[in-house]
């Protein structure tokens, strides 16, 4: 008996996606496109190409089924869902738009539940999560403005630009109990230098007066403007709320002596090649004070060195309210905390003095400020703020004259405690604030001073962790715990016991039936 092998009734699987890819393909071999330059035949075909996987992405829907129980549905409120019925949802995708259609689980007086849209794992609204992250990813880089226009460029899918803000802050949702329930890997750890580095630093943004602290917005409140549509000189003195920013991060010692610091001509200090920062994570946060900020970072230093086998450093720029919350945390925890004030500060108060003994860009200045350099280095501080005030005294500087020498002095003094370079150096251990300077340029400055921005403080505060998941490498490990949370909230939580009922899926319990044998 003949075997013969037909086509079952069952439509042919992707059928329309099969019809739009030879399109292309006749596209790609018509006379039109001999006479296209190279740039316009990539543009049309990855539009076309994007129509592709829109289509092919709808018939996978379509095929999958519509999401039907053979087990009970039953809600977290207890109450059985008997009744079915198809629903359809539009899911604006980075292909475009497609339509979902699932059956939904209902009773009377109770919400539906949808299950296929728990197995896919769909977001509330009709942005789906992998555009929500691309926007995400776009607006931690751009404007609202420029990644509404990249969004559209760079994919098939429409955002508005409030939308792109709202979803800015769902997307930035998790990021506290991300890094609470992160944890660091004791043996990698291990091989991490023994330095253990943490830094504070502040940043301004500006803010609509309704989310500035309290005493700045009363302060803004009764600030008077000359001008009726631009604040003038002066005037932008209480339009900011200050943003806390942090960084922790381990690396290696590496000893150096003072003179390896300055270089023989000139006062500025040599570029090193020192070992670079480990496994750097850096963050930002206006709505939280200096003193969680820095409970923050000691929590993510204890998660790195749990057995206190590293070298703990905290680097400041001589912010006095820092320092005193630093010690004080660090007295709370029973933790041994070198406190080093940023050399780079010290030169800038160094530079200023020195203009009231030398004239500007002159030699002399040079050499001026390279000796009391040298020798603050060197652990001579206190000599040095001396010997200033005393050159200022037989010189005669009027009050005003002086004024820089007398704060540069002070600022010397009443920072002694932190500036031990000469025990630093030789221990290895870093004086300067480069990796927190260079934090609150790219997480602040960068993107939160875009001309003419005025920030609320909810979307300023999902843009700063937003940059901050991207500047610590850690955005992709984040989104895919974002996911998981989302599917907690949004689906498991609405179901008893938190167990979402299996679909039937008809493209895998059709598969290979498209086919059959006839005797």
């Amino acid at each position: 008996m003949t075997a013969v092998i037909a086509l079952s009734s069952m439509e042919r699987p992707y059928e329309q996606g099969r019809e739009c890819f030879e399109h292309i393909v006749e596209y790609l071999d018509s006379s039109g496109t001999c006479s296209m330059t190279h740039s316009e035949l990539e543009r049309e075909l990855e539009k076309k190409g994007r129509e592709l996987m829109r289509i092919l992405l709808q018939e996978h829907l379509d095929r999958r089924g519509p999401g039907e129980c053979e087990q009970t549905v039953c809600g977290a409120d207890g109450v059985e869902r008997t009744r079915k019925r198809h629903h359809e949802r539009n899911l604006e995708t980075v292909f475009g738009t497609v339509r979902v259609t699932r059956i939904g689980y209902g009773q009377e007086g109770v919400e539906s539940l949808h299950p296929l849209d728990a197995e896919l794992n769909l977001p509330d609204e009709k942005y789906s999560l992998e555009l929500r992250r691309r926007s995400a990813g776009e607006a931690a880089k751009n404007s609202y403005d420029e990644t509404r226009e990249s969004i559209g460029n760079t994919t098939a899918g429409h955002i508005h630009k409030r939308q792109i803000e709202e979803l800015a802050m769902r997307a930035a949702r998790d990021f506290e109990i991300f890094y609470e329930r992160r944890r660091y890997n004791p043996l990698e750890d291990e091989d991490t230098g023994s330095l253990l580095v943490m830094s504070i630093d502040g940043k301004g943004v500006v803010l609509h007066e309704k989310d500035l602290r309290e005493p700045t917005r009363k302060a803004a409140e009764e600030r008077t403007h000359k001008l009726g549509k631009r604040l003038s000189k002066g005037e932008k003195k209480n339009a900011k709320r200050m943003a806390t920013v942090a960084t922790v991060y381990t690396t290696e010692p590496f000893e150096r002596a003072p003179e390896d610091l300055v270089a023989e001509a000139g006062c500025a200090l040599k570029k090193e090649k020192r070992p670079p920062p480990e496994k750097k994570r850096v963050w930002a946060s206006l709505e939280k004070t200096t003193e969680q900020v820095v409970e923050e970072a000691f929590c993510e230093a204890c998660h790195r060195d749990p057995t206190r086998e590293k070298r703990w450093i905290a680097l400041v720029d001589g912010n006095n309210a820092q320092i005193r919350i630093l010690r004080s945390t660090a007295k709370k925890k029973g933790i041994e905390l070198t406190i080093i004030v940023d050399i780079i500060h010290v030169i800038e108060y160094l530079w200023k003095a020195g203009k009231a003994f030398h004239p500007e860009s002159s030699p002399e200045l040079e050499d001026w400020v390279r000796h009391r350099l040298l020798e603050i280095l060197r652990g001579k501080a206190g000599l040095m703020a001396g010997g200033m005030r005393r050159s200022a005294t037989r010189r005669g500087l009027s009050p005003k004259k002086r004024e820089p020498v007398d704060t540069c002095a002070k600022y010397l003094l009443n920072k002694a405690p932190y500036l031990h370079y000469d025990s630093h150096l030789s221990q290895g251990l870093p004086i300067a604030t480069g990796v927190i300077e260079g934090a609150c340029r790219y997480l602040v400055k960068d993107r939160m001073e875009v001309t003419g921005a005025k920030w609320r403080l909810a979307g300023a505060e999902a843009v700063l962790r937003l940059r901050a998941l991207r500047s610590s490498h850690d955005f992709d490990e984040y989104w895919k715990f974002h996911e998981a949370c989302e599917y907690e909230r949004n689906h498991q939580a609405s179901y008893a016991d938190g167990i979402v009922p299996s679909v039937i899926n008809f493209h895998t319990s059709s598969k290979g039936d498209h086919l059959k044998v006839i005797k």
